[in-house]
């Protein structure tokens, strides 16, 4: 069962690494825990969530979209952007460098898709040679409520891209 709007998050456990804008792109510094029930209570956030850093849809239309629309968010109320994709902390922190998501967006690892099995959003996308991976989604989450949820059904991003979601805030 997937999660839905009234739905309490899942409690779990990304791993992340903070903004640093002194950071060369070869540094690799060890993830830290980003615990959704202790870092999102009382706040708006956005948890989006693409099925591989480095692929297209990924790189050159999802990412770039949260990061253009990151201040009309905030504005919006929004505290925490936070893309995550079933792969470790050390990639995504290398994708968030090359994609520019500096301090805008938290670039998460979900390595073991336990968080985004609890949500009920994996595909299984091995015939590709990628594995158990998240599907393309969108939450907002108000106080750990679920207010959206946006799933792509098909390739490409609407619904679950940063226009889609700002629309509903």
């Amino acid at each position: 069962m997937s999660i839905k709007v009234g739905d309490t998050i899942p409690d779990g456990t990304l791993q992340y690494v903070p903004y640093d804008p002194n950071e060369s792109l070869e540094a690799c510094p060890r993830p830290l825990p980003y615990k959704i029930h202790e870092k999102l209570k009382g706040k708006k956030a956005i948890i989006f969530a693409i099925p591989g850093p480095f692929t297209p849809a990924c790189s050159e239309v999802h990412v770039p979209g949260y990061i253009q629309h990151a201040h009309s968010l905030h504005s919006k109320g929004v505290s925490e952007i936070i893309c995550l994709s079933v792969i470790d902390g050390f990639v995504m922190n290398a994708f968030g460098k090359v994609s520019g998501s500096k301090d805008k967006v938290i670039m998460a690892g979900d390595g073991s898709a336990a968080f985004s099995t609890a949500l009920g959003l994996t595909q299984d996308l091995t015939k590709g040679g990628m594995g158990i991976r998240s599907k393309r989604f969108a939450i907002l989450v108000d106080d750990l409520k679920v207010t959206y949820v946006g799933v792509e059904e098909a390739r490409g991003v609407t619904v679950s891209g940063a226009e889609a979601v700002l629309a509903k805030l």
